[in-house]
């Protein structure tokens, strides 16, 4: 646990973003690898089933990990106001959430899965493995939010270095079972998932021995399991607009697919790619922003304002830096880049033009990913949703739409930046207005 009321702001900000970072990058270098072995070895129909089924995953998951970020605020303001009883009582009542969240939503998935991607137009020749990757990918949904939903209380509770070393572990552990499922067993596409599932069932199953054994506050042999309507409520009021958000950007993504989908499995197999590596590209802004959330709840906790501004300063230095580096090797190695994930010149050439349009950005995104942060972390998190939903279904998609029948795929990767520079401009004034100064839990 660490206090980060004291100390030098940047320094801080840093020290507790690395370790996230860290773990963030071997997770999506998981999410290459993974792309690699599948683009290598099962071919651009199963590049393209992948694909299509991370917006319905994502989807699927973003409103309930939207709920456990407004736990993730209560925690880290309740902590930096050394409340410890509140804080026992909010991971009590976010677990038991998770718990029954995620069976509901395993048993939605897998019985709507085939009707969702015909929605979506996905090829018929790429629906079977579509459907086949999801259905065995959501038996691992009670894992991935027990896992994600543990090393978001760990954030709220300033340590971000011990989710790390166990993400580390389950990534490599991920990376070797796609081999051996797909390269040595020949199971295919579900090898893939299955990986996936085994992988993040580990490491859920492992922290929880490892924070029973150690840890000061989550002590499972000492808590309840009380589920406190109080906390929950405040965690809804601060999750929900979250929730929504991230759930109408994932319809989003759904909805972008469907404009993708006009131009071919090629097509789909690029975008498919180039977002991989688009994650990648945003890890330090979303790991930054996330680590300047939990300054942010900590500090409000604690009375002590003033340091909100200087936090929020030096992480907009801190992530202007990064994202000019990473746009220099974007554009520089774009073609090596989608290289790596298949020989088809077709994919090569549609990924590549993605990525010299949107890398462009990159600080854009960056900036509007640090001011949601310090918003995030106030708990004022009903306008950023409505500057998301505005951004998105409003610029991004009808944008996208209707370059793309004028430009082709290029009009579709032009509505990215777009829409990133409108919510960027919107959450600037909309933090100068100063009402997230207003929204914490903990009243003084």
């Amino acid at each position: 646990m660490k206090d980060l009321t004291v100390g030098k702001e940047g320094k801080l900000i840093l020290s507790f973003a690395m370790p996230m970072l860290y773990g963030n990058i071997f997770q999506q270098l998981y999410n290459i690898i993974d792309s690699i072995i599948i683009g290598r070895y099962l071919g651009n129909e199963a590049l393209a089933a992948v694909g299509a089924s991370f917006p319905l995953i994502f989807t699927m998951v973003s409103f309930v990990i939207g709920i456990a970020t407004g736990t993730t605020i209560i925690i880290a303001q309740y902590f930096g106001a050394k409340d410890h009883h509140r804080v026992k009582l909010s991971i009590e009542t976010m677990y038991i959430f998770l718990f029954f969240a995620s069976i509901v939503l395993t048993v939605l998935g897998i019985a709507n899965s085939t009707l969702i991607f015909r929605l979506i137009d996905l090829p018929e020749d790429v629906i079977p493995q579509a459907v086949e990757y999801f259905n065995v990918y959501a038996l691992g949904f009670i894992f991935f939010f027990g896992f994600h939903g543990t090393t978001a209380i760990l954030r709220g509770l300033g340590d971000s270095k011990t989710p790390l070393y166990f993400l580390v572990t389950a990534t490599i552990m991920n990376i070797l079972l796609d081999l051996l499922f797909v390269v040595v067993f020949g199971w295919g596409i579900k090898g893939v998932a299955w990986a996936t599932v085994i992988a993040q069932g580990g490491a859920f199953i492992s922290i929880l021995f490892y924070l029973n054994a150690y840890h000061k506050v989550i002590n499972f042999a000492s808590l309840r399991w009380r589920f406190n309507k109080e906390i929950f409520i405040k965690s809804m009021k601060i999750g929900l607009p979250t929730g929504f958000q991230q759930t109408f950007v994932a319809i989003g993504m759904l909805a972008l697919y469907k404009v993708v989908n006009m131009f071919g499995t090629n097509v789909i197999a690029a975008y498919s790619v180039a977002m991989r590596i688009d994650s990648f590209a945003a890890l330090p802004a979303m790991n930054f922003a996330a680590a300047l959330s939990s300054f942010v709840g900590q500090n409000i906790g604690a009375g002590k304002l003033e340091r909100v501004q200087k936090g929020l300063n030096a992480t907009l230095r801190m992530t202007a830096i990064i994202s000019l580096s990473v746009t220099v090797v974007a554009w520089l190695f774009a073609s090596q880049i989608m290289g790596i994930f298949t020989t088809d010149p077709e994919v090569i050439d549609a990924g590549k033009d993605y990525l010299y349009i949107v890398s462009l950005f990159y600080i854009v995104f960056s900036t509007m990913f640090v001011y949601n942060g310090v918003l995030r972390g106030a708990g004022d998190t009903l306008i950023p949703m409505f500057i998301t939903l505005f951004a998105l279904w409003i610029i991004r998609i009808p944008i996208s739409y209707y370059l793309a029948l004028e430009m082709g795929p290029k009009g579709i990767w032009w509505g990215v930046p777009i829409a990133w520079a409108i919510g960027a401009v919107f959450s600037f004034f909309y933090f100068r207005m100063g009402k997230w100064k207003f929204k914490g839990v903990v009243k003084r």
